[in-house]
């Protein structure tokens, strides 16, 4: 190897925090969920957790291979429910070096009290929207605090959502003010009057051809600008709606935005979670 490469690479290896595992590249497209899954190293469990009024919640949580604690991440699901493609960018967070927990928010809500598991992806999408979003928001709270009390974790915790799953990790950041930031993939922004109460930084990953939530992403960085929060919004040309899990779609610009919007996102939670 050049000399210059081996710089670079021991530069690369200084620049990733003590204890936290290397990334290994993207999460995968949603064909590929299963398979890196089966293939991962780490310990990922499913646990239910008491999110308060007499409810508890499943959950997958994976841990990263560290010696020291580690900061958590709360992963949002899409509008289809906790899928084997969460579950698998929930790995990879763990990959990056976090404690990630993915919630199943369908928890309860199907036939016989099942979760996601228990309906289609058209079922899904149905309890989706019936779900009450102060109820959303006491469960993602109540994912975050179970998380932050394990042994292995630190008391500090930022969220990624993805779809409707973006949305409510915007939400997320107006409801709890402990949260210390929240990455949000192809999500539409609160009201303004909501923003208010923002105290986390928020990060925005959107598909330059997904103009239903597109167009909101520079009345939402005004408004962001105008109450003094910190809002970074990334727009990827070429790219649709959920292009980190249709990775193979739209004639490579949904890979092309993917390579550049996981690092960006990796990049963040390890700035407000330092």
């Amino acid at each position: 190897m050049p000399k210059m490469g081996i710089l670079k690479t021991l530069f690369s290896l200084l620049a990733v925090p003590a204890g936290a595992a290397a990334a290994q590249g993207l999460p995968p497209g949603e064909d590929s969920a299963v398979a890196r899954l089966n293939a991962s190293p780490r310990h990922g469990e499913w646990v239910k957790y008491d999110a308060g009024a007499g409810d508890s919640v499943q959950a997958w949580v994976v841990y990263p291979e560290r010696s020291d604690k580690a900061s958590v991440v709360v992963v949002i699901h899409e509008i289809f429910g906790l899928t084997d493609w969460i579950r698998s960018v929930t790995d990879q967070l763990a990959a990056e070096g976090f404690i990630a927990i993915a919630p199943d928010l369908l928890t309860g809500k199907g036939p016989g009290g099942g979760g996601t598991s228990s309906v289609d992806r058209q079922g899904a999408i149905a309890l989706i929207q019936g779900l009450k979003a102060d109820e959303v928001q006491r469960r993602l709270r109540a994912a975050a605090e179970y998380a932050m009390a394990l042994p292995a974790a630190r008391h500090a915790t930022a969220s990624v959502g993805f779809c409707w799953g973006g949305s409510t990790s915007f939400a997320f950041a107006t409801s709890w003010p402990d949260l210390k930031g929240a990455a949000v993939y192809y999500g539409t922004p609160p009201a303004d009057d909501a923003m208010a109460r923002i105290h986390a930084p928020v990060a925005g990953f959107y598909g330059g051809d997904d103009a239903r939530v597109t167009t909101t992403v520079e009345p939402a960085h005004q408004a962001m600008q105008r109450l003094g929060k910190r809002y970074d919004p990334h727009v990827f040309e070429g790219a649709g709606h959920g292009f980190l899990r249709d990775q193979a779609g739209r004639n490579g610009a949904n890979l092309r935005a993917a390579r550049d919007a996981w690092p960006a996102t990796v990049a963040f939670l390890r700035d407000v979670l330092h």
